[in-house]
């Protein structure tokens, strides 16, 4: 069946084994005669333009290219018609050459939250320079705050009548916590807050290690113009405790300090010069701002009966909420 994409990359004696890796598009790993590549089909439940994401790729893997060629990059690799993205059978094709490492499912140490959080400052970093207006938005409004509060109020006018009243204690903290709205808008409007090249999702199995050794920034299709709070605040949500957010018992989500300071340094020693005082300033807020939206988000599609997230069983999405929401209380306790 794929031999008519295989034909297009003029791979040779190829076959794909899928990866099991990777919540939103399908990835094959390929092995032909030319070499092993990395061969994925576009969601586009997820992403509605396709070509966006293509452009935003191509347009750093050529700056990069011709200013900063010793960086590792997954560069994507050009059809015989010299094309980066196929359509075929309704689905949208592109291929990466494979970079050799691993990626993490879960962080075993503050040495990896600092590795990685250093590779994402890294690649922030080294395209300070690069012409951000080139850069499309591939998922508009993604972690725009005031959207996801506004669509939380709209689920408390339209949701599901008994759902909102089962999770009446969820509605009510995180209308109590609504400042952080108001915080954002401030950050955002702040003229001291600089719009940069920006991952989006820095969660740990979007860097490839080796050796140990963080080597290289995978999965850019999030990557668009954004603020650094949001690359830091998704490590917060991510990186700090041992479980993640299916966890149902919320005694087991604690923050481990160690990687709290790890994710700072690693995060400062390759950005630290660039950050204004100001988004200095807000480190701690990152993760405040990113954890709360995750919880609102959860929330919002568990009013909604669950159309966004997928889920498992009854109630997942409001365990989901409570899971982010203590951990919202655990980090604000640092």
């Amino acid at each position: 069946m794929m031999q008519v994409i295989f034909d297009q990359f003029g791979w040779e004696e190829a076959n794909a084994i899928p990866l099991s890796q990777g919540l939103i598009n399908q990835t094959f790993v390929v092995h032909a005669k030319q070499g092993d590549f990395i061969l994925q089909y576009i969601n586009t439940q997820v992403f509605k333009d396709p070509f966006a994401i293509d452009h935003n790729i191509k347009s750093i893997g050529q700056y990069l290219s011709r200013n900063k060629p010793d960086i590792l990059f997954t560069h994507l690799v050009p059809t015989l018609m010299g094309e980066s993205l196929i359509e075929w059978e309704g689905k949208f094709y592109r291929a990466f050459n494979k970079i050799e490492g691993v990626a993490l499912d879960v962080l075993d140490n503050a040495n990896q939250a600092e590795a990685a959080a250093n590779q994402f400052g890294q690649f922030t970093a080294s395209l300070s320079d690069f012409p951000i207006e080139q850069l499309k938005p591939t998922i508009p409004q993604f972690h725009d705050l005031a959207l996801r509060y506004f669509q939380f109020e709209q689920a408390l006018i339209k949701g599901n009548t008994n759902r909102i009243s089962e999770a009446k204690e969820a509605i009510q903290y995180l209308k109590s916590k609504r400042s952080y709205v108001d915080q954002w808008l401030k950050f955002t409007a702040h003229e001291d807050a600089h719009l940069r090249v920006t991952h989006h999702d820095t969660k740990i199995s979007n860097v490839l290690f080796k050796e140990d050794q963080a080597i290289c920034v995978i999965d850019l299709d999030t990557t668009m113009p954004g603020y650094y709070i949001s690359d830091i605040g998704d490590m917060c949500r991510t990186y700090l405790s041992s479980v993640n957010e299916e966890c149902q018992d919320l005694n087991q989500i604690k923050i481990i300090p160690e990687r709290w300071t790890a994710l700072q340094n690693g995060y400062l020693k390759a950005m630290g010069e660039l950050l204004t005082p100001f988004e200095k300033d807000h480190f701690k807020f990152s993760g405040q701002f990113i954890i709360y939206m995750q919880a609102l988000r959860f929330l919002t599609d568990y009013l909604q009966l669950d159309q966004y997230y997928h889920t498992s069983r009854p109630g997942q999405n409001l365990d989901r909420a409570h899971n982010q929401i203590e951990l919202l209380n655990q980090f604000n306790l640092l």
